[in-house]
This record gives C-alpha cells, sequence and structure tokens, in this order.
C-alpha cells in the first residue's frame, strides 16, 4: 500500500513520513477515527514504508523487494490480528486459519467495515471477536528473531473486539516489546478498547475525507457526473466507505430503511402483530447485522432531528430517506431525542452482551411507541 494510493488525509500522510524520517517511531499507535476514511490503509502504508529499502521523501518505492512483499501481504515480518468468527468443524480458531481469506478480502478494497468481513466468511450469526488463544500467538510470532526488515510489525484491526484476557496477556508485551517491533493499532472505537491498552499507544486521530477528495475519487473510479459525486461526498460525511455504498445503492442500506420504515409505521400504530412480526425477522439477520441497523437507526434519529432545524448543509440522507423523513421527521423533536436515542443505544448493548433479539427488538418497539407520541 502506497501513501499516494490513499484517499485525502494528506496532513496524516506528511506527519507520518515526517515523524518516520526523523526517526520518531513509537513502538505502539492507535489509528483511530469514523469506519470508511482510510485508517487502515493509512497504518499499512506507514508500515510499508518504515521497512522500504529505498523510500523517497514522501512514500515507499513500490518495487523494492520489501514493497513487493507488503504489496502482496505476505511479508514475513508483517503480520496481522482481526476479528474471527470459530469453526470447530474446520478447526479455525485463531486469525492465521483465515489468512489467506484475509489478504484476498483487503486486496479487494482497503476500504471495508466488520459486517462486509464477517459476511466475506460466513460468519452468519455469529459476532466477531479476537479470542484470548490469540494472545499466544501473537505472543510467539513477536519473540521470533526478525527474518529481513528493519521492524516487525503487529497490526491489529479493531482491538475493540479482543477478549479481555486476550487484551490483559498482551499488556506487557505492548508495554516492553521486542527490539524493533511494532503495534499498529486500527480502531473505529478506540474508547471500547481496555484503557490499559489506550495508555500505552500513542494515539493518531484522523478525522473524515474531505468532499472534494472524495469527489475527485469518484469521478476518476466511476462514470458519474461531477455533481453527482459532490451530492455522494456530502452524503458520505468523510467516509469513502459510505460513499461506495450510496453509489451501489447496496441491499444492506435497503433492507435496514426497509425495516425501518416498517418498525416506525407499526410503533406509531401500536400494531403489536406487527411488531411482533419485525422483531422475529431482525432476530434472524445475524448479531453484528442487528447490530448495523440499530446503529443505523441511531443515524436516522439524529438526521431526522436535525432537519427540523432547516439547515441542509448539516443534513445526509439519502433521498429515498429525505422523502420519508418529509412526514416523520417531525415526530422526532426536543421531547423525545433523547429518549429514542437512549433506548437504541441500550438495544444495541443488549444484543452485544446476547440478549434474546427477539425480545429485544420486541421491547425496543414497544418503547418507541411511548416516545413517538410526544
Amino acid at each position: 500500500m502506497l501513501f499516494r494510493d490513499i484517499i485525502g488525509q494528506q496532513e496524516v500522510k506528511e506527519r507520518l513520513v515526517r515523524t518516520a524520517r526523523e526517526g520518531f517511531i513509537p513502538h505502539a499507535q492507535l489509528f483511530c477515527g469514523p469506519e470508511g476514511i482510510g485508517k487502515f490503509p493509512l497504518a499499512l502504508a506507514y508500515a510499508q514504508y518504515l521497512n522500504c529499502e529505498n523510500p523517497t521523501e514522501s512514500d515507499s518505492c513500490g518495487i523494492c523487494p520489501s514493497c513487493s512483499k507488503y504489496n502482496n501481504l505476505a511479508h514475513p515480518d508483517l503480520h496481522f490480528v482481526f476479528p474471527i468468527v470459530k469453526k470447530a468443524a474446520k478447526k479455525k480458531d485463531v486469525c492465521d486459519d483465515y489468512i489467506s481469506e484475509w489478504r484476498e478480502f483487503v486486496k479487494r478494497s482497503s476500504y471495508f467495515n466488520l459486517s462486509q468481513w464477517l459476511g466475506f466468511i460466513d460468519a452468519e450469526n455469529s459476532q466477531g471477536l479476537i479470542y484470548a488463544k490469540e494472545s499466544e500467538e501473537i505472543i510467539r510470532k513477536l519473540n521470533l528473531r526478525i527474518y529481513e526488515a528493519k521492524y516487525k510489525v503487529m497490526m491489529i484491526w479493531l482491538p475493540e473486539k479482543m477478549h479481555e484476557s486476550c487484551a490483559n496477556k498482551l499488556l506487557k508485551i505492548i508495554e516492553e516489546p521486542t527490539d524493533n517491533t511494532l503495534f499498529l493499532l486500527v480502531s473505529d472505537m478506540p474508547d471500547h478498547i481496555i484503557t490499559t491498552i489506550q495508555s500505552r499507544c500513542q494515539r493518531i486521530n484522523i478525522h473524515g475525507i474531505e468532499e472534494d477528495d472524495i469527489v475527485g475519487a469518484l469521478q476518476s473510479g466511476y462514470n458519474i457526473s461531477r455533481e453527482d459525486a459532490a451530492n455522494v461526498a456530502h452524503l458520505s460525511n468523510g467516509s469513502y466507505l459510505k460513499a461506495l455504498e450510496t453509489i451501489s445503492l447496496n441491499e444492506e442500506h435497503k433492507f435496514f430503511f426497509d425495516l425501518f420504515i416498517q418498525m416506525m409505521r407499526a410503533s406509531y400504530a401500536r400494531n403489536i402483530k406487527q411488531i411482533k412480526a419485525i422483531g422475529n425477522e431482525l432476530g434472524g439477520i445475524g448479531r453484528e447485522n442487528q447490530k448495523s441497523f440499530l446503529a443505523y437507526c441511531q443515524r436516522m434519529v439524529r438526521e431526522y432531528f436535525i432537519s427540523n432545524l432547516q439547515q441542509p448543509d448539516m443534513i445526509y440522507l439519502a433521498q429515498d430517506e429525505a422523502n420519508f423523513g418529509v412526514r416523520f421527521a417531525p415526530f422526532v423533536n426536543e421531547k423525545n431525542i433523547f429518549g429514542l436515542m437512549d433506548e437504541l443505544a441500550l438495544a444495541e448493548r443488549h444484543i452485544e452482551q446476547n440478549v434474546n433479539a427477539k425480545m429485544v427488538f420486541f421491547d425496543l418497539c414497544l418503547k418507541i411507541t411511548m416516545l413517538i407520541k410526544q
């Protein structure tokens, strides 16, 4: 991965290159920010730059043996950790058991999220986790000698998904790693990482991509007009991944939007039979999809509340969502906005804790019924 292949984020790229050239290389760094803004490719390009045999003033050379291996995600001193699902029948319980799928997945696009990864490996109803056993693999790999690179790199994608026992076992090696070892953690929700790991990392906050950069990337990569690209860039709110999803009008968006409409209409009408049917449907889509749906609902409630303020520059709604909001937005107001957001967040926590999903969504709809009438 080269810095020049990453969309926008020029300030972060320059800072990473400058600190590398000055020799200021913290042994544990936490790349954090919203989903889909390029944190993972930035961390990977940074690792490649540090190990490049002929780096320029702004980027890796891209052609030396080290860069070639990085391009294939197959450098012997580059290690990946990421959420997985255990599959006892196939004896898959650590990240290395999924490394072939991981390389294929990342090569397709460096902008991705957890739902896409779990869909790629057919996780079904399972939640992706970094299990306790992974700590033993990490420690074993880092105790091996460096094969050929300047730095041995351990990239951990979504460390907030670490099992607590796994995270605790890594505290010492993160604080006192072996020589020339780097931990690069990439997180969507850094506050969900245990504080003892957060405190051992140099935090790199990454913000959304500038709209002009997204417009340029969409125009060069897709056959769309500048006007359409600008509209998509605005809706993406700095996330290139959301921009791609908007262009593709993916099935997940349609599915979530249709369910959102059904849930709100059934709650407003106090239609218990329909509420139960929605709960049953949502109960069968898998834990990660359930959490994604609840996050989508929270975003929609926020957007409909903001739309009442008549500030179009602050609203990020697709056309179908905006059309529905013409009638629905007035029901999201200062009397119930905090209650709605609290109930949606509580439902998301219950799903994470493996509470019966049908009960969670049935209860949520009943509470929305009361709140939406305020």
